[in-house]
């Protein structure tokens, strides 16, 4: 199991409306409970989302960071790491 700081929920909270058009979370409680069931995956740096996505099977060959950052699943926590969620 995943903990994720409070950083990352209050992250998730704030912008969970890029990934789902409407709020699946309403507290930081629910936001980290919502992070664990659906494993999220918290990563350092843009290259290690690049890496994920690789993993999961996702094409981005091609694409640049920046367009990758731009994915819906990623959320830019603002201390250089991460959060990816499986919507």
């Amino acid at each position: 199991m995943h903990e994720f700081d409070d950083a990352v929920v209050r992250c998730f909270l704030k912008n969970q409306s890029q990934l789902f058009p409407d709020p699946v979370v309403d507290t930081m409680e629910e936001a980290e409970a919502f992070l664990e069931e659906c494993m999220a995956v918290v990563v350092d740096s843009v290259q290690e989302v690049i890496d994920f996505f690789e993993e999961e099977g996702i094409d981005v060959e091609g694409a640049s960071g920046e367009e990758i950052l731009d994915a819906d699943e990623v959320f830019d926590i603002g201390d250089g790491r991460y959060l990816i969620v499986e919507g």
